[in-house]
């Protein structure tokens, strides 16, 4: 599996990063420090490879995640049941949670830090949709 870590925070990707790596999440880690950077790598790989998750972080300075959501709608058809989005925020907002739900390919919205067990879960999804 592939997946794309898309964060502005270098701790919180460096944490992040390991935390995928140590419950033997993803065979391939990409990760970005903008969501302009993986926007290009994202279209670079469209149609033939995808990321089959997406960790999106919401405030990131340049192209947020809102933006980044926007940006994929010409892709959307592409990328709906190959590509699972979740949102990384430290957001306690409603208005987050409400909006996220307005895209098709986000998955969930993920309060930071990440931990083992929304990885399983994440991982059961997926393995729930590839059956």
């Amino acid at each position: 599996m592939h997946t794309y870590l898309i964060d502005d925070d270098e701790i919180g990707v460096y944490l992040t990063e390991q935390l995928l790596r140590l419950e033997n999440f993803s065979d391939t880690i990409s990760t970005f420090f903008s969501a302009q950077e993986a926007l290009g790598a994202l279209q670079r790989r469209l149609p033939a490879a995808v990321p089959q998750v997406i960790f999106l972080d919401l405030n990131m300075p340049g192209m947020d995640g809102w933006e980044f959501l926007e940006a994929l709608a010409p892709y959307e058809k592409q990328l709906v049941g190959r590509c699972r989005i979740y949102i990384l925020t430290s957001s306690l907002a409603l208005a987050d949670t409400a909006k996220a739900k307005e895209y098709a390919l986000v998955s969930g919205l993920l309060h930071k830090p990440i931990d083992g067990a929304e990885l399983s879960a994440i991982r059961a999804e997926i393995g729930t949709d590839e059956a």
